[in-house]
């Protein structure tokens, strides 16, 4: 495949390339088991290129994290070939985590029979209006007291860092609830007609639930929000 821009050969289809700086993909999507990885390129609508990436899983203890690393370092070398806008991914969680904790691209949870083609039609629609706000300005009400203290605020910084999030309006504390040993806990709820969602905060019996205003505009598009929100907090270990 040849540079789109300047015709300079590339070593793989959708690379970046490095003779005239100019990207010729805008998204990967990642389709991840323990053993094999797909990796797809798209630009626009169209599939450039795909790569494989396997491993051989480890038994346990130490040689196990290494051999996982090792496989997520060789996915997201993939990934940082292209310089891409986005990254969609799907599969098993653990690689899913490993491979993010490795990028600094927007990245998305896919949840799709077909996830590229999942990715595909999101492209036809359109796009979310995004928020170039900083985590400060978003956190409205910052003032207000919040459960779990700093690891609370935690919580709703991995939320306002989401680049589709406008606000988020902390609500009261209800300690009505039972109690659970588990620490501090984060989950997003399902999106209301506008688009918006709320962020509930557990701790012990206390929770509080705390408003979270998108660019969504509808409970379709507030939906994927909802799913890329739950995914970070996923990743910041404040879910299961």
């Amino acid at each position: 495949m040849e540079c789109r821009q300047c015709a300079s050969p590339l070593t793989r289809p959708g690379d970046y390339c490095l003779v005239c700086r100019t990207p010729n993909a805008d998204t990967v999507v990642l389709e991840l088991t323990r053993k094999r990885a797909t990796v797809t390129i798209l630009d626009e609508e169209t599939v450039v290129g795909e790569r494989i990436v396997t491993t051989t899983p480890e038994a346990d203890g130490e040689r196990e994290r290494t051999e996982l690393r090792y496989f997520a370092g060789e996915i997201a070398d993939e990934v940082r070939r292209k310089r891409p806008e986005e990254v969609y991914a799907t599969g098993n969680r653990d690689v899913l985590r490993a491979v993010r904790g490795q990028l600094h691209y927007e990245f998305y949870r896919i949840q799709a029979d077909e996830p590229v083609q999942g990715v595909l039609d999101r492209k036809q629609k359109s796009p979310l209006e995004v928020v170039e706000a900083s985590v400060g300005e978003k956190l409205g009400g910052a003032h207000s007291t919040l459960i779990g203290g700093r690891t609370g605020r935690r919580a709703l910084e991995v939320v306002a860092d989401h680049p589709h999030v406008k606000k988020i309006i902390p609500g009261p504390i209800d300690a009505s609830g039972s109690s659970s040993p588990t620490g501090v806990r984060a989950k997003v709820t399902r999106s209301d007609d506008n688009g918006n969602v709320r962020l509930l905060i557990l701790e012990g019996s206390s929770v509080q639930e705390n408003r979270v205003v998108t660019t969504a505009g509808d409970r379709e598009l507030g939906e994927r929000v909802r799913d890329d929100l739950n995914d970070a907090l996923t990743a910041a270990e404040f879910m299961e």
